[in-house]
């Protein structure tokens, strides 16, 4: 399937870049987010190991609103996008950035299928040890940087902070909007109290943080985490559970976790998966799900926060497929997991 990306301004040959593709067999477009992100290293990583083995050429568009070329995927005028698995759900009920498509929105989901799922990290509180601020409920009164101004991030944080500390955005505390670019010069010029995002650990913001002194990570506590209201968001198509070892989280003493009684960061999560649209080829989907699957090592030792982004784990709950999410696997994408000893639930197989 060869298709011309279209409206992008951000357009990289990955071939050139990595060498080897002189067995490639097709040229495809792809489209992920801002280099620096667990999101963007899924998509280069891809596009090195299908070069290397002559599959395909992927033309990587980077920096790009995920809610568009996921409607551009359906829609057949690119090949594969990264999504938040909250997209497909929305576009299926004709919803929030997909309202312009309404109805027809249901048909356009339907030609969505994953190839593999990981997740872009939790929503943990992140302050400077200075601060002040040691609990959910030390929010109350503050500047809360929770993300940019629209879109999911922003919906989930505020979700995130209600759950564990009660606490509304306005009433409850200050909440800061700003897009993703000025956060990093944010973390260290005073202008919140705290920040609530979601993030794959080890986190070099969090890291930009500790030239300013030391830094707190705040989990949900496990008595709120397991509580029945808290365990009804991940009955949210894009909501899944995050639990990681502090000590696997890669910081050093100068980083502290607070809010858990046993050493395990808990959060809400956010679910991704690398999407292509429900024609694409059979054996091409095959060997693009075959080549993750097959180096997953190999991207896990890519970079440190690589092995804490749940590559690899297709639990219906820990992936967010099912349920509410009516987003499928490509049946390429299917036999490439079994075909390796994988288990994927029957609620997540497509029905044709």
């Amino acid at each position: 399937m060869v298709k011309t990306l279209m409206k992008t301004t951000a357009l990289a040959l990955v071939a050139g870049l990595v060498g080897g593709t002189a067995g490639a067999q097709v040229n495809l477009t792809i489209a992920t987010a801002s280099p620096g992100s667990v999101v963007y290293l899924t998509t280069a990583h891809l596009a090195a190991v299908a070069s290397e083995r002559g599959i395909a050429n992927l033309q990587i568009a980077e920096g790009q609103t995920l809610t568009n070329t996921v409607l551009d995927v359906a829609e057949g005028r690119m090949d594969i996008s990264e999504a938040p698995m909250i997209l497909p759900f929305l576009l299926s009920r004709g919803m929030g950035p997909y309202s312009a498509q309404g109805e027809a929105g249901a048909a356009l989901a339907s030609n969505l299928r994953a190839l593999y799922p990981y997740n872009a990290g939790g929503f943990f509180v992140f302050t400077m040890a200075s601060s002040g601020v040691t609990s959910w409920d030390d929010l109350a009164g503050r500047t809360v940087f929770n993300g940019p101004p629209r879109g999911a991030a922003l919906t989930n944080a505020r979700q995130a902070i209600q759950l564990a500390a009660g606490l509304e955005d306005g009433p409850g505390y200050t909440g800061l909007q700003a897009n993703w670019g000025q956060l990093n010069s944010m973390l260290l010029d005073g202008s919140a109290d705290a920040y609530v995002f979601p993030t794959v650990h080890p986190s070099d913001r969090v890291i930009l943080m500790e030239s300013a002194g030391d830094v707190n990570i705040i989990s949900t506590p496990r008595e709120i985490f397991e509580s029945e209201a808290y365990q009804r968001i991940f009955n949210m198509p894009g909501n899944i559970p995050i639990e990681l070892p502090f000590s696997e989280a890669g910081y050093d003493e100068h980083v502290h976790l607070l809010g858990s009684d046993d050493g395990i960061m808990r959060a809400l999560g956010t679910a991704f998966a690398t999407v292509v649209n429900a024609n694409m080829d059979y054996q091409l989907a095959y060997d693009l799900t075959a080549a993750h699957i097959e180096t997953l090592e190999q991207f896990r030792n890519s970079a440190p926060m690589a092995a804490n982004a749940g590559h690899g784990i297709v639990d219906q709950r820990l992936s967010g497929f099912c349920g509410a999410n009516q987003l499928r696997y490509h049946p390429g994408a299917v036999a490439a997991w079994q075909d390796r000893g994988f288990d994927i639930p029957d609620c997540a197989e497509p029905q044709n």
